[in-house]
């Protein structure tokens, strides 16, 4: 929101949230009916045309959140929040109200006469218009939007977003975007009314106004030199992203469009614009401190990536009803990313105080890890990451979700003993979410209820419960025999056999059925131990989340949701990752034997870094 809005700030639509695509229902349904009647193509062109303007932002905004987490040629160093994610939800508004005009324009204007597919002269001329009377307008009415009246009314809603994305480009006051869709059209308006517009010049107009506006925000140079050696008159043609990544932190430089030639004429090029281009080409990799390695879950989480849908991704991840229509399309997308990719990549970058922390993804499901088959080459995939960040002095490597099963790895002992001088230390975590959910059980707790699948967390939890003097009531004969095993004769007393579904705070992993959770009473209190979360089919129990602590507010470039977690809520798994690089510490955390008395130790240091657990849920009855 600009600091002072305007008349026509808000778009028609925003009370519809994400129903605004109701709106576009008319075109579809008319252009359906118009081509089984009467073969006409022309509205089917225009729902192409919107879908594809929508997949192309998304191809760029996908691209640009790749490029600067890894680091290649970034231009600006800083970090992207919530807040920005949430101002820009509605890149898409142009889209919709572009796809209207067109259409209305076809409706009331050409009516039942058809466009020619071809015309050179009608290229031709709309190429000249943009140069001349689209730049030039451009320039001066962005100057003018600079003026503190209109800066401050609408503008400065744009510039909020100091690190641009690619969709930043079309993030505008709706008043702002009629003056831009009024220049813009000077070219396509005037070949209509001088008979030589065709189809495909409203394509290629259309999507190269799309492409130079998602380039010159994308915070990444992508421009080679030899383009401007080979034709130095190019420089005054075609902007770069650095050079429009100074105009949104100097403000009063670089006005142009897409062709910087006025800003030369008028001199407000800045200074620093072939200086910043050279040394944006020239950054290198990054090279964190830390990775964690986590993999996809669910079919649809492919969308809630941060290189997926922005607006999805900096929400916990959730089912979507819409979705559904575009399962086709989910499906071969997950085929082709699963099947065709054999080594992990980065689609996240965090700044933690000195320390740069690294999100990679093993591009498998949850269900590949189940299957036998697929075991032996996602080990293959995680060793070759391993190696790969001890190559690039990475210290840390934390294993998130199944990347450190028991039965896949050993909780990543593994590798530490097929590598036995590896430099990197390898994490999983565990100690931390073992403690995070023995600081979740209420004080004064006398007993609890176990079920789950018995792993290195529950052990840790039961047996520091049973220490502790507190009963730990287990339902099933082989996980009270698989429990005791790890418990001192003391304290083995605590640990009971039991059929009552009474406790009121039951500790919960895989495997928790449906049938046991309706034999709960009212009000209890669920607590997950495990990497995934129990499904909530008690509207009169409270539910935990799973291991999890608040981020500090010194964590830095946090604008997505770690799968189901809140906003700047991380596991414990990854938490402790982070830590361990932190501290420094010089040992693995890793392997079935590691000794769960270091959990206190690494509480601490959690702690006294900022990190805080996160409070118990309210119930209402």
């Amino acid at each position: 929101m600009a600091s002072r809005p305007g008349f026509l700030t808000d778009w028609p639509w925003t009370p519809l949230g994400s129903f605004k695509y109701l709106l576009l229902a008319p075109l579809v349904i008319d252009s359906i009916y118009s081509y089984a009647t009467m073969r006409d193509h022309e509205k089917l062109l225009i729902v192409a045309m919107t879908v594809w303007r929508i997949v192309h932002s998304q191809v760029w905004i996908s691209l640009s959140r790749y490029q600067t987490a890894k680091g290649t040629k970034r231009i600006l160093n800083k970090s992207i929040e919530f807040d920005q994610v949430d101002r820009e939800r509605t890149w898409d508004d142009q889209v919709i109200f572009n796809s209207l005009i067109v259409y209305l324009t076809k409706v009331y204007v050409l009516g039942t006469n058809t466009l020619p597919f071809w015309r050179t002269d009608g290229l031709i001329l709309v190429a000249l218009l943009h140069a001349g009377p689209v730049e030039f307008i451009y320039y001066w009415f962005h100057r003018a939007l600079h003026h503190h009246f209109l800066y401050s009314r609408y503008h400065s809603h744009h510039h909020s977003s100091i690190v641009t994305e690619p969709i930043t480009s079309v993030v505008h006051p709706f008043a702002e975007h009629i003056g831009y869709t009024l220049i813009l059209g000077i070219p396509l308006i005037t070949t209509l009314l001088c008979g030589t517009i065709s189809v495909v010049s409203i394509i290629v107009y259309i999507t190269y106004v799309d492409f130079m506006n998602n380039m010159g925000h994308c915070n990444f140079e992508l421009i080679p030199r030899f383009l401007f050696s080979l034709l130095p008159p190019l420089k005054f043609l075609c902007y770069t992203p650095s050079f429009h990544s100074l105009h949104h932190t100097q403000f009063r430089t670089n006005y142009s469009l897409f062709m910087p030639m006025y800003d030369y004429i008028y001199g407000t090029t800045d200074e620093c614009s072939d200086s910043l281009y050279e040394t944006s080409l020239e950054k290198e990799e990054d090279k964190p401190d830390a990775i964690h390695l986590t993999h996809l879950t669910s079919v649809d989480s492919i969308y809630h990536l941060r290189l997926g849908f922005a607006s999805f991704s900096s929400h916990p991840l959730s089912s979507r009803f819409y979705l559904f229509l575009m399962k086709p399309f989910t499906l071969i997308l997950s085929f082709i990313l699963t099947s065709f990719s054999s080594r992990t990549f980065v689609f996240e970058r965090n700044r933690f105080r000195d320390l740069t922390l690294h999100t990679h993804l093993l591009p498998k499901f949850s269900s590949h890890y189940m299957s036998p088959q697929q075991k032996e080459y996602i080990n293959k995939m995680i060793e070759s990451a391993i190696l790969e960040a001890e190559k690039k002095g990475v210290k840390v490597m934390s294993l998130g979700l199944l990347n450190q099963g028991e039965e896949l790895n050993g909780y990543g002992e593994m590798y530490v003993r097929k590598h036995p001088k590896l430099k990197i230390k390898i994490v999983d975590g565990n100690s931390l979410a073992a403690k995070v959910v023995l600081h979740s059980i209420p004080v004064g707790t006398k007993e609890v209820l176990f079920r789950g699948q018995i792993t290195k967390v529950a052990r840790a939890i039961v047996f520091s419960l049973c220490q502790n003097a507190i009963k730990v009531m287990v339902l099933r004969k082989e996980e009270h025999s698989m429990l005791a095993e790890f418990l001192d004769d003391s304290c083995k007393e605590n640990l009971v056999l039991t059929t009552n579904y009474y406790p009121m705070i039951w500790l919960v992993g895989d495997g928790l059925s449906t049938k046991e959770q309706k034999m709960a009473k009212e009000g209890t209190l669920f607590l997950p131990f495990s990497q995934f979360p129990p499904t909530n089919l008690r509207k009169d129990c409270v539910y935990h989340t799973t291991p999890a602590m608040i981020i500090p507010h010194s964590a830095q470039n946090i604008d997505s949701c770690e799968n189901w977690l809140e906003r700047r809520v991380m596991s414990a798994w990854r938490v402790g990752g982070i830590v361990h690089s932190l501290e420094g510490w010089e040992e693995h955390e890793c392997g079935l034997d590691n000794s769960i008395l270091n959990s206190h130790r690494v509480w601490e240091a959690a702690l006294l870094n900022g990190f805080q657990p996160l409070p118990l849920p309210s119930f209402e009855t």
